[in-house]
């Protein structure tokens, strides 16, 4: 069934235009993508292990912190890998459940952001606004519950979107873009695809709009509040807690809010490809950097840590020199 000449293929697999042609650019971009992708993995890595290792840092900032970077790390992953194998690939080809997973992964792991950062700003909001009742309110039970609040939704709108999505008849296999997405695959439907459109539409706004407006009230609370300081250090303090949340949740949701959900007069492939390549590349690159370098506590873990691996190294190094020396002694 289609419309005018199309007519409907059965697609057993996908050709990714990627992001150029031109063979030189595909080199360049690998080598700087492979680039970012490793500052990726040790930069959420190691957040996930100064977390895990500082009991400082046991509190429920940086529990949601930790989540967000292994989502970070597995939604980086479930394109960037694919990503550089074709940049240095004649044939960019999906197999089309390939493609089903890759997309339904990325869209299950790009909701949970979205709303994880929501759930962060409100723990901002308490902490900020509720000083001494904090640790009652943001309990290990809530800080948990949240945490898989947000990861079951991202999963469930996921599916659903997902479900809508490759239901469609599709008449063509090549997809430009460089990963499968939402827009990329109903561009090659040969129906009228204004209901996907309306779902893409809702979807954008539970997973984006509404934890976008849960960080506008959380942070005029926050605001408010930090006003009714009257001390400039305690004012300092208390935005210093939320500044690095706070570029975060600027860089992201601009990003998203522009692509879904501005208007389709600035709206182009190229602009979608690169706001994408934004998320899987350099967003995930870029949070484990702000929340370390503007965050002293996770510095002065990062220092212990540190420390340790050199006084441990120094001792391995002595122990190592008195086997030299003394071992051809019979001295040991």
């Amino acid at each position: 069934m289609g419309q005018g000449n199309k007519t409907q293929t059965w697609v057993s697999e996908f050709i990714l235009l990627g992001l150029s042609s031109d063979w030189g650019t595909q080199v360049s971009l690998f080598v700087l993508f492979l680039a970012m992708y490793l500052v990726t993995i040790v930069g959420n890595a190691l957040i996930l292990l100064l977390i895990r290792l500082d009991s400082r840092l046991h509190t429920p900032m940086y529990f949601f912190l930790s989540v967000l970077s292994l989502v970070d790390l597995c939604y980086s992953s479930s394109i960037v890998p694919q990503m550089l194998a074709h940049l240095l690939s004649v044939q960019k080809s999906i197999p089309f459940y390939s493609c089903l997973i890759q997309l339904s992964t990325s869209l299950a792991l790009a909701a949970s952001e979205f709303l994880l950062l929501g759930a962060m700003a409100y723990d901002r909001y308490v902490a900020v606004c509720y000083p001494l009742h904090y640790t009652v309110i943001m309990h290990g039970g809530l800080c948990l519950g949240l945490a898989v609040g947000c990861l079951g939704a991202g999963f469930m709108n996921s599916l659903l979107e997902t479900v809508i999505t490759f239901r469609l008849p599709l008449c063509h296999s090549v997809m430009n873009h460089f990963a499968c997405e939402t827009l990329a695959v109903l561009r090659l439907a040969c129906v009228d695809i204004s209901f996907n459109k309306v779902m893409v539409a809702i979807s954008g706004f539970l997973v984006i709009m509404l934890p976008f407006f849960l960080v506008l009230f959380s942070y005029g609370r926050i605001v408010a509040a930090i006003l009714h300081i009257h001390s400039a250090q305690g004012r300092s303090k208390a935005f210093g807690t939320c500044a690095s949340h706070l570029t975060v949740v600027s860089m992201c949701f601009g990003a998203a809010i522009f692509t879904y959900l501005g208007p389709r007069s600035a709206y182009s492939v190229d602009g979608e490809k690169m706001v994408a390549l934004f998320y899987a590349v350099v967003a995930p690159m870029l949070n484990p950097l702000i929340y370390s370098l503007r965050n002293k506590e996770v510095m002065a873990a990062l220092s212990k840590l540190l420390d340790k691996f050199s006084s441990f190294s120094l001792k391995l190094k002595q122990r190592f020199c008195v086997d030299i020396f003394l071992t051809p002694l019979g001295l040991l």
